[in-house]
Order: structure tokens, then C-alpha cells, then sequence
């Protein structure tokens, strides 16, 4: 039976009900915390050689100031063990506390030994299960990190990963699935395998002292769907913090739309409290590329808040000229610069909104929806913009200036609106 108009009006109109977050025990890391109710924190990770400490130390800083809350390095040598400690202090001394994490690989249970200052130094401490070692020396040199870890009071994120799969553990569940009366595809057992690992490895570090509010878990695959079932399962079985990333996304606007793609259906569903975009840079591109895509998935959702969001039109046939699209491409990128100031001269600064729209069909009625607003004309409108400011036509611009007058007028809005704050 159909459903009355009413009815459809009544449900369209109902308030959208905020994201429900999955339950969960909060971890501290540095002066982080992720997990319980706390934000979905963003995450990146350094591509330079650590044991070039002043190279890393500039990476990290552009990365933190572009808004990574956490910085993940390489520890992969006796030379970046060694480097660590003087990166903490190169950015202590730049007045940059974000905290650094360890990825260990291999190696990690010889050079925390050797290079105590590291251990120290950093902020927590990432181990994959599967590269940790075969046998008998898996368990001696998991046993080894896990007591770094306990010994300096630091987090730990198990970070397993389909491409380093433990395969003693995979062997053993392919086994035992084959002599089922019903196996399950080989799909199924690897997603399977990477959650038992995870929970198995976890479990393990308990006993051997860590805490239960040090310990972080992922499962991290490059297949959307596969990320998406194994988290859910994962979700369903521990409440751990769990750190979200579709691992080896791929370059430009395919690895931006599959990490979109799977995180957002994850976060919207309560699961998640960290997240890292794994982007393979261009060559010589920006790393804090991956920060910012992080950041707009986790704004345009309505999770938090991050920088002033820019409305802008796609532009069509009434809006042959380019200038409406210079002046939205030069608005967003100083209200991002802007924002390392901004975010401690004008708090809330963040939920700004502001429209540039390219012509008369969609322009007025976007810029009385903004906070800030202007309206530039199309092809054959007349030649003035108007802009509305809190839904109020204020001022109309026209001439060579409109750009440099527009920013002014944000400008002045941001410092009386933000500024008493």
C-alpha cells in the first residue's frame, strides 16, 4: 500500500539523527585520547627516511599543521632508532606536541632493545602481527615489543594486514575449513583469519602485562567490501579502539573515492575512532594531501569540524567566465591557511560556511543559506555580485576588485563574529 503524502512530508521533515558510536574503551595517546566519546581522530604517516631526523621533523610539522592529530614513522634501522629521540626534540621545539608512533616491522623487538631512547620517545607503538616473526621467535619477539610497551607505559596498535598475513594462522584456518561439511570461500577464511590474528594478538599482549585500555586493533584490506565486513565483524566481537584505513588505496581520485567509499559506511554506522587515507602521492606531490581528504570525509559527514567548507556550483552554460571558479579555488585555499591562526584566535571558526556561486539561477538563495555569500554573475547577467552576509543582502561588488573586497569582507566577519570568543 502506498504511503500517504503526509506521511512522506512528516518523514522527510524529521530531524536527522546523529551518528550512533560504537562503544568503546578510550585509549591515551600523548595528549590524544581515541576511543570512548571522543572525536574519530586523523591520522597520517611520514614518507621520508626517519633516520633523517631534520627532514622528518619538517614532514611532520606540515602534516600537524595541516591537522594530522597523530604522525606515524618508519622505525625500520638501527640509523631511524637511533634519530628518534632528536625528532621528538626537534619538535618539542618547534611547539609541536603531536605524538609520534612507532611502525615496526621485522626488527622492532632488536632496536627497541638497542635504542632505548626510541622506546621512549614515541607515543605508542604500531606491530603487525605477521611480520613479527615465524615459530617459536614470533612469540619471543612479540613478547619483547608487548614489554617495551608495558615497561614505558605505552599504547600499542595491532595493525594486521591482508598482504602480511600471518601464514602459520592462515594455514591452520585453511586446514580446518577444508574439513568442514561446508567450507566457506577462501575469502571468508583470509577475513576471518585477519580478525582471530587481531583478537588472538591482543589477548596475548594482555597477558603479558599490557593494559586493556593500551591496546588499538585494525584489519586493514584494499577491497571496499572486504574492509567493510571485516570491520563489522571486528566491531561486533571486542571493544577495543579500532583505527580505520583502506590499506594500499591507489593514486589521485581512485584512492580518495575507495577510502570515501568504505570509511563513510563504516563512521556512519558508529565504527571507527581513528583514520588514515592511505593516498600514494604523486611524485614530489603533498603529502598532507591524505590529512586533508581525511578531514572532509569526517566534515562532510557531520562528525566534526575542521576548517570553513566552501559551497561553490559546478558551473554550466550560463557561467562560461572562470571567475567564479578562481575566486572559490583562492577563498578555499586562504581559509585553510588561515586556519593554523584562525583555530586559536577565533574559536568555532571551523563551522564557518561561505558560497561563491557563478550565477543568478542557484546564487542567491546558496549565499543566504552560507554565512557569508556572494553571487557573481553569468553569462549575460548584469556585471555586480551581491553578498548576502547571515541572510542579508549587505553590499553589492563590482570592478577588477571583487575578489580582493570579498576576502576583506570574510576577513572582517571571521574577527567580529569568532573574535569575542
Amino acid at each position: 500500500m502506498a504511503r500517504s503524502f503526509l506521511a512522506v512530508e512528516a518523514s522527510m521533515s524529521s530531524p536527522v539523527s546523529p551518528v550512533q558510536r560504537r562503544s568503546c574503551v578510550p585509549v591515551q595517546i600523548g595528549q590524544v585520547i581515541v576511543g570512548g566519546d571522543h572525536p574519530v581522530v586523523v591520522q597520517s604517516m611520514t614518507n621520508t627516511d626517519t633516520a633523517d631526523a631534520i627532514g622528518t621533523a619538517i614532514q611532520v610539522a606540515q602534516l600537524a599543521r595541516a591537522g594530522s592529530e597523530l604522525v606515524r614513522i618508519t622505525v625500520n634501522s638501527d640509523e631511524a632508532a637511533a634519530a628518534v629521540a632528536e625528532l621528538r626534540t626537534r619538535l618539542d621545539d618547534m611547539g609541536l606536541s603531536v605524538p609520534l608512533i612507532g611502525d615496526f616491522h621485522f626488527n622492532g623487538h632488536r632496536l627497541l632493545t638497542k635504542h632505548p631512547a626510541c622506546a621512549q620517545a614515541l607515543a605508542k607503538y604500531r606491530i603487525n602481527p605477521g611480520n613479527v616473526g615465524r615459530g617459536k621467535k614470533k612469540d619471543e619477539q612479540f613478547a619483547t615489543l608487548i614489554g617495551f610497551a608495558r615497561d614505558h607505559a605505552k599504547p600499542v596498535r595491532i595493525g594486521v594486514n591482508w598482504g602480511s598475513l600471518d601464514q602459520e594462522l592462515v594455514v591452520r584456518m585453511m586446514d580446518e575449513n577444508a574439513r568442514r561439511t561446508e567450507p566457506l570461500d577462501t575469502a571468508e577464511v583470509t577475513r576471518e583469519a585477519l580478525i582471530i590474528s587481531a583478537l588472538e594478538s591482543a589477548q596475548r599482549a594482555e597477558e603479558l602485562g599490557l593494559r586493556h585500555d593500551q591496546i588499538i586493533l585494525s584489519v586493514k584490506m584494499s577491497g571496499v567490501q572486504d574492509l567493510i565486513a571485516v570491520y563489522r565483524t571486528l566491531a561486533a566481537r571486542c571493544d577495543y579502539p579500532l583505527h580505520l584505513g583502506l590499506t594500499e588505496a591507489g593514486m589521485g581520485s581512485k584512492g580518495i573515492v575507495a577510502s570515501t567509499a568504505a570509511l563513510a559506511v563504516l563512521l556512519q554506522e558508529g565504527i571507527g575512532d581513528t583514520i588514515r587515507i592511505s593516498l600514494t602521492p604523486e611524485p614530489g606531490g603533498d603529502r598532507t594531501q591524505e590529512v586533508i581528504v581525511a578531514q572532509e570525509i569526517l566534515q562532510s559527514m557531520g562528525l566534526r569540524a575542521f576548517t570553513p567548507q566552501v559551497v561553490a556550483c559546478p558551473g554550466c552554460g550560463r557561467t562560461t567566465s572562470t571567475t567564479f571558479q578562481q575566486l572559490a579555488q583562492d577563498i578555499q585555499s586562504y581559509l585553510r591557511q588561515q586556519m593554523p591562526v584562525w583555530r586559536t584566535q577565533y574559536p568555532g571558526v571551523e563551522n564557518l560556511t561561505v558560497a561563491v556561486m557563478g550565477c543568478v539561477v542557484n546564487g542567491p538563495g546558496e549565499s543566504k543559506h552560507a554565512d557569508i555569500g556572494i553571487s557573481l554573475p553569468g553569462t549575460g547577467e548584469v556585471p555586480v555580485a551581491p553578498v548576502y552576509v547571515d541572510g542579508e543582502k549587505t553590499v553589492t561588488l563590482k570592478g577588477e576588485a571583487i575578489a580582493v573586497e570579498f576576502q576583506k569582507i570574510v576577513d572582517e566577519y571571521v574577527t567580529r563574529r569568532f573574535g569575542g570568543n
